[in-house]
């Protein structure tokens, strides 16, 4: 079955397995997964990620997840930006997330980074999706 937002499956993906207290998940590998995943591990959220390639171009991330206190380190995340009504974000206008204690994940000409990266570089760009 074809993923209209493939993106948007991963963060289901994580969210889902959360909920039932899993230690890792698999995904579709792709190019903007794997940069969303270094910042979520760049950032704390998750412990790691590594990547299974099957031939042909199929390559597929099993996602380690992160837990403190038996409670996910990941209480909400959600997809900003969706196939139907991209938001984009200037430099001067990038939304904060629990007042700075979350981080927003933005893809923008110097590459995919947390909303705190995109400010010092000085670039705004897609707004993909909000973790705290």
């Amino acid at each position: 079955m074809a993923v209209n937002d493939p993106l948007g499956d991963m963060l289901t993906r994580i969210r889902n397995a959360q909920m039932r207290k899993r230690g890792k998940v698999s995904t579709p590998g792709s190019s903007l997964r794997a940069h969303v995943l270094d910042v979520l591990e760049s950032e704390g959220y998750i412990r790691g990620y590594s990547t299974t390639d099957y031939g042909n171009g199929r390559t597929e991330f099993e996602i380690e997840l992160k837990y403190f206190d038996n409670e996910p380190v990941i209480r909400k995340i959600e997809r900003v930006s969706k196939p139907g009504r991209r938001v984009y974000a200037a430099v001067d206008a990038m939304p904060r997330v629990a007042n700075g204690l979350g981080v927003t994940i933005i893809s923008t000409p110097k590459g995919v980074m947390a909303d705190h990266a995109a400010r010092e570089n000085h670039v705004g760009g897609e707004v993909l999706c909000k973790v705290f």
